[in-house]
């Protein structure tokens, strides 16, 4: 009796391991997608397909703006913008919080050095496999770095946010020094 039950839990924590671990993989093509973002508490219109034509792409998802995590996040995002620059790439928060959040966002824990994008119905995050699996209003923390081409060249997944910055700027040196 106390088999099969045992059997049905390693099955569903098998299952709950394997969809933990559903990110797009490197070689995928980006889903394109347009979104109302911020930047330095200003609103606009962020697409994928336009930043893109100007260099390499860091998209990441965070689950909630000011929030201890997430804010200790875009602060190491921010306070290496330089080195994104000077790569040719352009940095983009995502998450489910609205466009007010977002604007008080961009401005304080962003520093008003890259854009964040409003999430609200979750349809990004769905293309990207970036929905959190505990909580489905929020996004997991995940990062993806993508080529102007629109493959996706690394993707990086850990709620702990200390090595998104790290994770993602190497993956960028290691394409531009095979891009030539």
């Amino acid at each position: 009796m106390k088999h099969p039950v045992l059997a049905v839990v390693f099955t569903l924590t098998l299952g709950a391991a394997a969809a933990a671990h559903a990110a797009l993989q490197a070689g995928s093509q980006a889903p394109d997608f347009t979104a109302e973002a911020a930047l330095g508490g200003q609103a606009f219109t962020f697409k994928l397909g336009e930043a893109l034509a100007k260099g390499p792409v860091v998209l990441y998802f965070y689950p909630a703006a000011f929030t201890q995590g997430c804010s200790l996040e875009a602060r190491s995002f921010a306070e290496a913008i330089d080195q994104y620059k000077a790569l040719g790439a352009t940095v983009v928060g995502v998450s489910a919080d609205n466009m007010e959040t977002l604007k008080k966002f961009s401005l304080a824990d962003c520093a008003g050095k890259f854009a964040v994008a409003a999430d609200a119905d979750r349809s990004v995050m769905r293309r990207y496999d970036a929905v959190h699996q505990r909580n489905p209003d929020m996004a997991q923390r995940i990062s993806y770095v993508i080529a102007p081409d629109g493959k996706i060249l690394y993707e990086y997944t850990d709620m702990n946010p200390e090595r998104h910055v790290a994770n993602t700027l190497k993956a960028l040196r290691d394409w531009k020094a095979r891009a030539g």
